[in-house]
């Protein structure tokens, strides 16, 4: 195999992972019926003049299934933190005592949880398309390379086979995140 193609391979294989965890961090921002510290990674709170991010200003732990716990460095960041998850789409009501802040999250309605396994497909599709397209740019820049002579059409088809085997076994994979999480969501 020419080092060309070899490289070309290595950076598919590289490019469809990269899409199978973007796929799994827009899953960790999926509330489950567990404790994730993640559900509050787009939550920003005013630091000092700068938005960040509430990681980005306290220690975010899950002490038990049903909550989170949030110890802010500065203890003047409390009531800024309560305000912005209470503001926040996910529908949270947070109690602070001034030093910590308890995140208590609901029991998930079955109603909710279907909801958060369509939107679970929904990602691992853009997931799907994202895999495929990058086996379409490959098996073009393959066929480049075919058209300006460095490969025999015999190696075209051989190598298309290659990244279409690639791209199959990403495409497990990223059913298999899939399969996870709904699991995770439908648990109680």
């Amino acid at each position: 195999m020419p080092d060309a193609v070899q490289l070309l391979m290595r950076e598919t294989d590289r490019h469809m992972l990269e899409a199978i965890e973007a796929v799994k961090r827009e899953f960790s921002l999926i509330r489950t019926g567990r404790a994730n510290p993640a559900i509050l990674d787009r939550i920003r709170v005013e630091y000092y003049g700068q938005m960040m991010s509430v990681k980005q200003v306290a220690t975010i732990s899950a002490p038990e299934p049903r909550l989170l716990m949030i110890s802010p460095w500065d203890k003047q960041m409390a009531k800024p933190i309560v305000d912005a998850i209470t503001s926040s789409d996910l529908g949270l009501n947070p109690q602070s005592d001034g030093n910590i802040i308890r995140v208590p999250l609901p029991q998930l309605t079955t109603e909710r949880r279907k909801e958060l396994a369509k939107m679970v497909t929904r990602k691992t599709e853009e997931g799907r398309v994202s895999i495929r397209n990058i086996r379409r740019d490959t098996v073009e820049r393959l066929r480049g390379m075919q058209k300006d002579g460095k490969m025999s059409e015999d190696d075209l088809r051989r190598f298309q086979d290659q990244v279409q085997k690639i791209t199959d076994g990403h495409v497990k994979q990223l059913e298999s995140v899939e399969k996870d999480k709904e699991r995770e969501i439908m648990e109680a």
